[in-house]
């Protein structure tokens, strides 16, 4: 009994050692948050450079927006890596295995590139300077094992993940309407959460209809938020809020609950007017699904996704429209909705002064 303690005191001090925490926090928060800016560093710059060469017919900025787009999978796995605290060797070897994972993975890449990531990173970690070929041995050790769990696994992730998004996607479709309440809210939600919404609507693929539907719950989140909070964080609170992330007023959501009324109920509201009356989709990249009006990245996505079914043949031109729907989904309505809703529950206190104060 005692060897058997011995030996389990012993596991646990290797790893503290080799800084393996097997911590829901550090996977399902950190990784995911490093995956989405992985993503954002590539595929979503990528696009809008892209986006903006084919507009201003520059070929140079759409030769260096395929270059971005290409690295996808490397980018994402070494941004996991990092928020694992890998060693550099592993950092880098790492390049080769978010390659593999991405490419194996499919429509469902990012989610398969997350899971094979983390193995091998944390697997490169435990053997990182345990011998004298340190350079050899963990690049070895990290690509290799990295690969063989993508040949293994991703082809099958990738696939669930996708088939998950296709569900998504086709139950939108076929009810625009309850849809488009469940997304916005739940994706609109999970953004203002600790939780990377646009990780997840990546690994997903989350894009047309449901895309469009996420999108505005997104920026209802962050416009409402921005505009409610103004009296007490002003401009610099509209900008961190409406151009940043929601997340900020995390720890004021946790004091009180209810300052997450009037933005959730304004997604739920501009979910089924964004799926049934405008009918904004996202045909951009599948993480700008879940950046809202993150450096207005939501809206761009939006618009490449025109540009791109402008290009196929399936949509003719950006109609005014268009421009409309895009504005009052994104801009407008959550701002007058979440204003609306705020001003009673302030006046009936469930809204105090300072709730939705930020330290900035």
């Amino acid at each position: 009994m005692g060897m058997q303690n011995s030996g389990r005191s012993g596991i646990v001090e290797f790893l503290r050692k080799k800084d393996v925490v097997f911590s829901a926090k550090i996977y399902g928060i950190d990784a995911l948050a490093a995956m989405a800016q992985g993503l954002f560093a590539s595929l979503l710059i990528g696009t809008i450079i892209s986006t903006l060469g084919e507009q201003l017919k520059i070929p140079l900025f759409v030769e260096i927006g395929s270059y971005a787009k290409a690295v996808t999978g490397p980018a994402m796995a070494v941004a996991i890596g990092y928020a694992l605290k890998s060693p550099l060797l592993v950092l880098f070897s790492l390049i080769a295995v978010g390659g593999a994972a991405n490419a194996l993975g499919g429509a469902g890449g990012p989610l398969a590139v997350y899971v094979v990531a983390i193995i091998a990173a944390e697997t490169g970690k435990l053997v990182s300077k345990e011998t004298k070929i340190d350079i050899i041995f963990t690049p070895l050790v990290t690509i290799t094992i990295g690969v063989i769990a993508a040949m293994l696994c991703a082809p099958a992730i990738g696939a669930a993940a996708s088939s998950v998004g296709r569900t998504i996607m086709w139950a939108t479709e076929l009810q625009p309407f309850f849809m488009g309440i469940i997304v916005s809210v739940i994706v609109g939600m999970i953004l203002t959460l600790p939780i990377s919404s646009a990780a997840i609507c990546a690994a997903l693929g989350l894009t047309g209809l449901a895309g469009g539907a996420a999108v505005a719950g997104c920026c209802a989140q962050m416009i409402g938020f921005a505009v409610m909070s103004f009296r007490e964080n002003r401009w610099g609170g509209l900008a961190a809020q409406g151009l940043g992330t929601s997340m900020l007023q995390m720890g004021n959501i946790v004091k009180n609950p209810r300052i997450w009324i009037p933005p959730t109920v304004a997604a739920a509201l501009t979910g089924p007017l964004s799926t049934c009356v405008f009918r904004l989709e996202m045909n951009g990249p599948a993480i700008a699904s879940g950046m809202g009006t993150c450096g207005l990245v939501g809206q761009i996505g939006v618009y490449a996704g025109w540009i791109a079914d402008i290009a196929a043949g399936k949509k003719g031109a950006v109609l005014p429209f268009d421009w409309t729907g895009l504005a009052l989904v994104c801009f407008v309505l959550p701002a007058l909705i979440t204003l609306l809703i705020s001003l009673p529950l302030r006046k009936a206190g469930w809204i105090k002064e300072n709730d939705l104060k930020l330290d900035l």
